[in-house]
């Protein structure tokens, strides 16, 4: 089933759909599962695996420091496709791929499709690439049946966003605000402005994620996004309470 479809028949269920964040192998891979264990137990929808990098520039501090210590665990991109596999085969949620290109680069685009198919991955998002440089990736995704999930920002002239949605396929990566990731969004009249400016510019789902921490900023979206994208609040909260304190902000969040 590809995505889009995906968001759309569990739209017809739930108003907004939550996706999810991990850095594969921070602190562990064995501790990753624990996470997405109470993730899939609280119902959560999609799930983006982030492959590490050394330069992970749309990261705020807290993933910069996660992705740096992944790697000096030793970390490689193998290590990170066979968890995609376990993950995939495991869980109810759908799983996407989110790094950067210097991943698919150095593999080599038809090699990176084709591991990102088999390891159950639905999609990725590589937030570094361009449209223009990228055709051909995704039309080997396309052939591969699996979506590379684009990027509207605030910053977008509708010019781009044009070119943007032309390029769209299973559901756009809203930027809520300017900057990396980490900080809180004030999620209000701006955010839902950009969202509608967005919408005009594309027939596909809409995803919002840079600073959603809590049920009230989803609660903002509802009506407005189709999916809810929770990042550092949660990796956040599993440094400061562990499993715990994770399934309590993860119960909080689908209520």
């Amino acid at each position: 089933m590809g995505l889009q479809r995906f968001i759309a028949e569990r739209k017809q269920s739930k108003d907004i759909l939550v996706m999810a964040h991990v850095v594969c192998g921070y602190p562990s891979f064995e501790e990753n599962l624990q996470e997405l264990e109470i993730m899939a137990e609280a119902g959560v929808d999609l799930v983006e695996l982030q492959f590490p990098f050394s330069e992970p520039s749309a990261d705020g501090p807290l993933f910069v420091l996660a992705n740096e210590q992944s790697l000096k665990s030793g970390t490689t991109v193998d290590q990170c496709f066979e968890f995609m596999k376990l993950v995939s085969g495991r869980f109810p949620f759908k799983v996407l791929m989110m790094g950067y290109y210097n991943t698919a680069f150095k593999m080599g685009e038809e090699a990176f499709v084709k591991r990102v198919k088999e390891s159950g991955g639905v999609g990725y998002i590589l937030p570094d690439l361009p449209i223009e440089e990228s055709p051909k990736l995704h039309r080997l995704s396309e052939e591969a049946g699996i979506e590379p999930i684009i990027l509207m920002t605030p910053t977008t002239s509708d010019k781009r966003l044009a070119k943007l949605g032309a390029a769209s396929r299973g559901f756009v990566y809203v930027v809520a605000r300017k900057g990396v990731t980490g900080s809180k969004t004030q999620m209000g009249d701006d955010v839902l402005a950009l969202i509608e400016r967005c919408r005009e510019h594309t027939n596909v789902p809409l995803g919002v994620g840079f600073g959603i921490s809590s049920k009230a900023d989803i609660d903002v979206l509802r009506g407005y996004a189709d999916v809810a994208i929770v990042g550092t609040a949660a990796l956040k909260i599993w440094q400061e309470g562990g499993a715990p304190a994770l399934r309590k902000f993860f119960t909080e969040l689908m209520a």
